[in-house]
């Protein structure tokens, strides 16, 4: 029999027969190993404990104290919840049910639920996880699989797909419940240790719009269920925090019925945009980027070299409309439009790095069912920009960028978690070229002894990338910034400079977003900070309390002193007690009470949102004060800490 050779993570190998299995590898590294086996990781990829080696490749063995382990029985967890679904409504039709980042989900055919039901499959759920029901891996011979599904054309369309093949096809059982499944999945029911069904809302079958409504269940699992309740807990907190509730409260944006994923900015956060932009300019400037603006309507014919008319059409869903038999489109992606700002000028190598930056529109068209507020949307605003360099200007020019980034998500108070993507199936290029663009990247990432993930096969078509991911106060992650080296839109392009040979050369390109974009950098930031943003971000910065209206005059003349801040008067006919509770609830950063003692001694009470109050405050020394505060874009008001 032939033999493959399994790599594993330390870089060891071991000879194994062709057909064995994760676990026949874990057992042959060790007995203990073997027995506490859940499931393997196949070239990265989460697969059962079951799952065949035909060829050579990495294999990692998943344990209960892998990090993957969680993925794995919150897997059987949507089992249960069918498998409790089927018990109360025997005629629904089961979809798909994989986990997520926070749980699992499972779409179901033929069947509506409310509240009560809900009730219902959490109680059955919990008997079924009582019960601690053996899962077990069965394989059917296609005809036995196809006629089980002779009724649900759901999973006979899996069949036909995902699973499409010659051989047996993969199901699990857990007491009378059967699934299509390859999975991984956990021993038994039993270890499920906390388990809720959190919500139900309805989805499309595969994400298309034009398929079967579905009703899609929600669910968490946990080994324990005092991780459960922690979990309970942060969700709480998170809708709290959700940022659209908060932009209508502080009547930041909305997102008009007319215009689905393209918001409006209200006057409140357009204040806070422009000072992100502002403040993103001023970092542009310092790496060097020349600022332009590209048209939003091109003809099709500008993103075929570059690969973006393939990939952003594969559903039609780029373009706009054709005018004189030409196809014309919104942008997706300001790559090309730079491109071609670069090549209408002859370039030497003394002239690089040549850079441009952008605060460019760019539309997608994402599905109905998944926009978000400001998270997720089809029109959206990059702080793009692109580097056109020398090979031997590459890892000095990644590295200004990351420290930059460094510098700004401290600024917000956000920890950076980086992420290298690399090569995947739709690259364009040689290997060879990745191999170095890739080289190119890590090598910065160790110049600056940045720690980093890898994300095998995660990189956009033209090129390797570092995501810059950010932790936010909860501790979620959120996908914003980029830096990306790219050696094949400028040979798709033909862009070139000419060296220090007198002949031509292209010139590679580094693709860069400090925010990713203006929306869900904002989105991510009104929930990291909760409403409570720092003075220099605030879109109010001072709200000035008059005791009375005989004070009004006098609050006046203090908000002239204040003459480029943001600035409110709150006039109405309110108690001090009702005005100071109303900016403290509308997040206002510094509150100013002024009575009849404060006019008198040209003076004023100055309160934060922490409720700390300084009598007798000479204004001059306030100003001073807010300007300090806000040029450093310091984190809180901290006038009364001084």
């Amino acid at each position: 029999m032939s033999s493959v050779t399994v790599t594993l993570p330390d870089g060891s190998t071991l000879e194994m027969e062709s057909g064995a299995t994760v676990e026949d590898v874990a057992y042959e590294i060790g007995p203990g190993l073997g027995r506490d086996t859940v499931a393997g990781k196949i070239d990265h990829e989460l697969v059962a404990k079951e799952e065949s080696i035909t060829e050579d490749c990495e294999i990692e063995i998943v344990t209960d104290q892998s990090d993957e382990y969680l993925d794995v029985l919150r897997h059987t967890a949507a089992h249960v919840l069918a498998q409790a679904i089927l018990r109360h409504h025997p005629d629904a039709k089961l979809t798909i049910g994989p986990f997520t980042d926070e749980g699992f989900y499972y779409d179901i055919a033929d069947v509506e639920l409310d509240a009560d039901d809900l009730d219902e499959i959490q109680a059955e759920a919990e008997a079924i996880i009582e019960e601690d029901l053996d899962v077990e891996r069965v394989a059917y011979g296609r005809d036995e699989a196809a006629e089980k599904y002779a009724d649900n054309e759901f999973k006979r369309e899996i069949l036909e797909t995902e699973a499409a093949g010659d051989g047996p096809v993969s199901f699990y059982q857990q007491g009378e419940f059967e699934d299509l499944c390859k999975g991984p999945h956990v021993e038994s029911t039993g270890e499920i240790g906390g388990f809720k069904v959190l919500e139900t809302s309805g989805a499309y079958w595969r994400g298309d719009e034009e398929n079967e409504m579905l009703t899609r269940v929600y669910g968490t699992a946990f080994p324990t269920e005092s991780d459960l309740e922690a979990f309970l807990e942060r969700r709480e907190e998170a809708k709290e925090r959700d940022h659209r509730k908060i932009g209508r409260e502080m009547d930041l944006f909305s997102v008009p019925e007319h215009s689905p994923g393209c918001p409006h900015y209200h006057p409140n956060g357009m204040a806070m945009r422009r000072e992100l932009e502002d403040y993103i300019r001023e970092q542009n400037d310092d790496l060097g980027f020349d600022e332009v603006r590209t048209p939003e309507l091109n003809k099709a014919e500008l993103w075929k070299p570059t690969g973006h008319y393939e990939t952003f059409t594969e559903n039609g869903e780029m373009f706009a409309w054709h005018q004189d038999d030409t196809e014309y489109g919104l942008k997706p992606m300001n790559c090309a439009n730079h491109a071609h700002i670069y090549s209408e000028t002859t370039h030497s190598y003394r002239d690089l790095p040549i850079r441009y930056s952008e605060f460019g529109n760019v539309y997608r068209n994402e599905q109905s069912g998944e926009l978000s507020g400001l998270l997720r949307v089809r029109g959206l605003t990059q702080d793009d920009g692109h580097a056109f360099v020398r090979p031997d200007q590459i890892q000095s020019e990644i590295l200004a960028i990351l420290r930059t980034i460094e510098e700004i998500y401290g600024a917000m108070d956000l920890d950076v978690l980086y992420k290298l993507e690399t090569q995947g199936d739709d690259a364009m290029g040689s290997d060879e070229i990745w191999e170095q663009a890739t080289d190119a990247l890590k090598d910065a990432l160790a110049a600056e002894s940045l720690d980093y993930d890898v994300e095998p096969g995660e990189a956009a078509f033209y090129g390797p990338k570092i995501g810059i991911n950010a932790k936010d106060a909860l501790g979620r992650e959120w996908t914003i910034g980029t830096v990306q080296v790219d050696f094949n839109i400028p040979r798709s392009l033909d862009l070139t400079y000419i060296g220090e040979d007198n002949e031509g050369h292209h010139p590679v390109m580094i693709h860069r977003a400090l925010l990713g974009s203006f929306e869900r950098f904002m989105g991510v930031l009104i929930e990291h900070f909760k409403g409570r943003f720092p003075t220099w971000l605030a879109p109010e910065q001072v709200r000035i309390l008059p005791v009375t209206d005989d004070n009004l005059g006098y609050a006046h003349r203090l908000a002239n002193e204040l003459d480029g801040f943001r600035v409110d008067i709150e006039d109405r006919s309110w108690t001090v007690g009702k005005k100071i509770q109303q900016a403290h609830d509308d997040n206002v950063p510094y509150m100013l009470v002024v009575g009849d003692d404060e006019e008198d001694a040209n003076a004023v009470s100055v309160r934060d949102r922490q409720e700390r109050e300084e009598k007798g405050v000479e204004m001059d020394a306030f100003v001073d004060h807010l300007e300090d505060e806000v040029s450093e874009k310091r984190l809180e008001p901290d006038f009364l800490g001084e």
